[in-house]
């Protein structure tokens, strides 16, 4: 199989468009999937705790709804052959930001469920990597603007 540039987007969009799927379905279904980790789980504090972990989950679905949309306009601007611009420094410094803010929000109700810690050190993790990637096209960005001013 010739794996090139525009399969490896192809392959993205499909990634996304799957994660945008599940994420419907976690909006659709939280509160069957609040009911059932509490009904599994021993937490104090039940219905309290349902109500959290509901607003825990749709604020952090907003941040992904976020996220998805701007790695798609990403992926599109990369289609056109649009690489170094300064709309991508801007669409990786928006996903980079929904991280953190998925970070804070689980890392902050970590102390009424513990399990969401983890959550938050994955998405602080994930927007490290993308803040420095961001980091990176935007030097970039910066140099070619150089280059194209030095003919």
């Amino acid at each position: 199989m010739n794996w090139n540039q525009n399969k490896s987007i192809f392959l993205s969009r499909v990634c996304i468009i799957a994660f945008a799927l599940l994420l419907s379905a976690v909006d659709i279904g939280a509160y069957w999937i609040v009911t059932w980790l509490i009904s599994v789980s021993s937490i104090p504090g039940g219905l309290l705790i349902g109500y959290l972990l509901m607003a825990v989950i749709y604020c952090c679905s907003i941040l992904a709804w976020i996220l998805l949309v701007s790695l798609w306009k990403l992926l599109k601007n990369m289609k056109a052959g649009i690489i170094f611009q300064v709309d991508n420094v801007r669409y990786l410094r928006l996903t980079s930001w929904c991280c953190f803010g998925v970070c804070v929000i689980c890392f902050t109700c970590a102390f009424y469920y513990l399990p969401l810690i983890l959550i938050a050190i994955a998405a602080g993790f994930i927007g490290l990597i993308v803040r420095i990637v961001k980091n990176v096209f935007e030097q970039a960005r910066a140099m070619k603007e150089e280059l194209d001013f030095t003919v």
